[in-house]
């Protein structure tokens, strides 16, 4: 895989300690092709499937490979490519579904983001999360689409409550599910800076692990340790769930060098 300079990036995935199978997918894709890159950027994906064992698997792939084909095939805007890309991911799992019975129900999580020059677009649905650092202080970017983030919102439940709430995991959006898709998107681009670091993760981490704690990892480890110990950090707690994440550091690469080479692991 090619990583152009101008970032650090390292993902990682984990089935935890109590599922037998990973539900979660990812993906980050960057063109080939210099002048592309120019106005494409990169893209990177994490989806998280529910539905059962073979629904969740087939449900996250089918939303992570439909964004990475329609963002590298759309001639629209960064933003506008996520959201056709969430679209495709949507009508391919529901019509996977109607194609075969033992799937219907299946659906997932998605959250994307583009990174072009250095502005930051995203399309979102489910309780995937985004977060920025940006000196010194997280950021979630991202929304929950939940029935306990909908009472908060009420002002039925109070923020504190919602964590040890039984219908925490009960979504209330989500890819494949449901005739319409309302996918969360950004009023506009949100520029970068020098330091600014960008995790990508599904619930398995930031259910477990605090923000606290997503904090202290990302400002005192590279992107890989930081995957790694962020990974540990959730087993310590008991990982009932899989937990994936991306991680994406802006550095001071020059903006004009070759890309490099990198070995997948």
């Amino acid at each position: 895989m090619r990583i152009r300079p101008g970032i650090e990036l390292a993902n990682l995935t984990d089935v935890g300690l109590e599922r037998d199978s990973n539900e979660d997918y990812f993906g980050y894709w960057e063109p080939e092709c210099d002048e592309e890159f120019r106005r494409k950027g990169r893209l990177a994906v994490v989806a998280d499937g529910m539905g059962g064992h073979e629904g969740g698997e087939e449900a996250s792939r089918l939303a992570v490979e439909a964004v990475c084909q329609a963002y590298r095939e759309s001639n629209a805007d960064s933003q506008n490519a996520l959201v056709a890309g969430f679209r495709s991911g949507h009508e391919r799992i529901r019509q996977c579904a109607r194609e075969n019975s033992h799937l219907l129900g299946m659906g997932t999580t998605c959250t994307a983001f583009s990174l072009t020059a250095s502005d930051l677009c995203y399309a979102h649905v489910g309780d995937s999360r985004l977060y920025l650092i940006r000196g010194g202080v997280l950021t979630q970017l991202t929304s929950d689409h939940s029935r306990v983030m909908d009472m908060v919102h009420a002002g039925i439940l109070l923020p504190q409550d919602a964590e040890g709430h039984p219908d925490r995991n009960v979504l209330t959006r989500a890819l494949g599910v449901g005739d319409e898709l309302q996918a969360e998107i950004p009023q506009q681009a949100i520029p970068l800076q020098y330091g600014d670091t960008l995790l990508l993760c599904t619930d398995g981490l930031w259910s477990l692990v605090s923000d606290r704690q997503l904090l202290e990892v990302l400002q005192n480890y590279s992107p890989t340790d930081a995957c790694r110990e962020l990974v540990r950090r959730s087993k310590a707690c008991g990982a009932p769930d899989n937990i994936t994440l991306q991680v994406l550091k802006m550095n001071t690469q020059p903006k004009n060098q070759p890309g490099i080479e990198v070995k997948e692991s």
